[in-house]
């Protein structure tokens, strides 16, 4: 049996798909090859064109001042259904951000809020606080963005955004690879490992730069609507090499080209593009001084403290998938956030 055939694999990107949504079975990509393919796929491409030239944030009532909040794609759709999700959204609640109008969330999804969690949890809608106003955005693989407000629904219909499966641009996992495809290159090197070769590399290089240009262009469009845009996005990760410019490459170590068939290409991320269009954070320093703060509080609680389990609860987001939804990384959120707010109300 393959286990790395299309349908093996499909009931895994099923079950990814929270009721009442669906999968969409052609949106399955599983490797570098397959995202170029799918820049072709008809609902993907109408996305596309959307975010592209007719996506535009809600006027901005006289006084306030909109902040855009990019935040991470993620393993389960809806997006705002998974942990770290979840946890970014519980703090940002907590710290007194109020949801705007009716929310969209199917009542199928309320079995996914929790004891102690804010009944808003699951609201799609922007945030209001003192004289700002929050859009969240996702940035995806395929998708460039998804404002949150499309996380449910677009155009009448179940949105792109929770139909599809894309775990196709993630190297290191050994696993994004379609060997059934004439064009596959990647060497198999145990049971359940394989390692890109130059298809895969070059195909990884095409997808990556073409996301970071629509999402240049797209924030740009819409800048002029956003008084400041930040992203919290983790270091090591596609979504920071999507954003990320030569600075920044160097400063943490995100390659700056692909080898393919013997020479480099580069990877082009957004601040290259629109230089200072955004903000990217958590910076290294920020995530440094949460590990530290992070000890103290499980040596607080009585927990295990030893360097190896502060690394390990820290890489989970204690309980919350990744370090984006560890509460010491999350107050650095909220202190910037405040930062804008004080600034603006003066």
């Amino acid at each position: 049996m393959n286990l790395m055939s299309r349908e093996n694999r499909f009931h895994e990107s099923e079950i990814k798909i929270r009721k009442p949504f669906k999968i969409d079975p052609s949106l399955c990509i599983y490797s570098p090859q397959e995202n170029v393919d799918s820049l072709k796929h008809p609902k993907i491409k109408s996305w596309m064109e959307f975010i592209k030239k007719d996506w535009t944030p809600h006027p901005t009532p006289k006084g306030y001042k909109r902040l855009a909040l990019i935040i991470p794609c993620t393993k389960y759709k809806p997006y705002i259904t998974s942990r770290e999700h979840k946890a970014i959204n519980s703090s940002l609640l907590m710290d007194g951000w109020e949801p705007i109008g009716e929310s969209k969330a199917p009542s199928e999804l309320t079995k996914f809020i929790e004891d102690g969690d804010d009944p808003r949890i699951l609201h799609e809608g922007s945030l209001k606080k003192r004289n700002l106003i929050l859009d969240r955005i996702v940035i995806s693989e395929p998708l460039g963005l998804v404002p949150y407000e499309y996380i449910y629904f677009w155009k009448g219909e179940q949105s792109p955004a929770t139909s599809y499966d894309d775990p196709g641009l993630f190297e290191s996992r050994g696993t994004s690879i379609s060997p059934y495809r004439d064009d596959c290159t990647a060497l198999k090197v145990s049971d359940k490992k394989w390692k890109w070769g130059d298809s895969e590399r070059n195909s990884y290089v095409y997808m990556h730069n073409y996301l970071a240009e629509l999402i240049a262009f797209s924030l740009k469009r819409v800048s002029k609507n956003y008084h400041s845009i930040v992203a919290w996005v983790s270091p090591g990760l596609t979504h920071r090499s999507f954003l990320a410019d030569h600075k920044i490459r160097t400063k943490e170590g995100i390659p700056k080209s692909r080898k393919v068939n013997g020479e480099s290409k580069k990877l082009c991320g957004v601040l290259e593009i629109t230089p200072e269009i955004l903000e990217i954070m958590p910076t290294i320093e920020e995530l440094k001084l949460s590990q530290q703060n992070l000890e103290k509080r499980l040596k607080k609680e009585g927990r295990y403290s030893s360097p190896n389990s502060v690394l390990s609860v820290y890489a989970r987001g204690d309980g919350n998938d990744t370090p984006l939804g560890l509460k010491e990384t999350l107050d650095f959120l909220q202190k910037r956030l405040n930062q804008m707010s004080n600034k603006e109300s003066k």
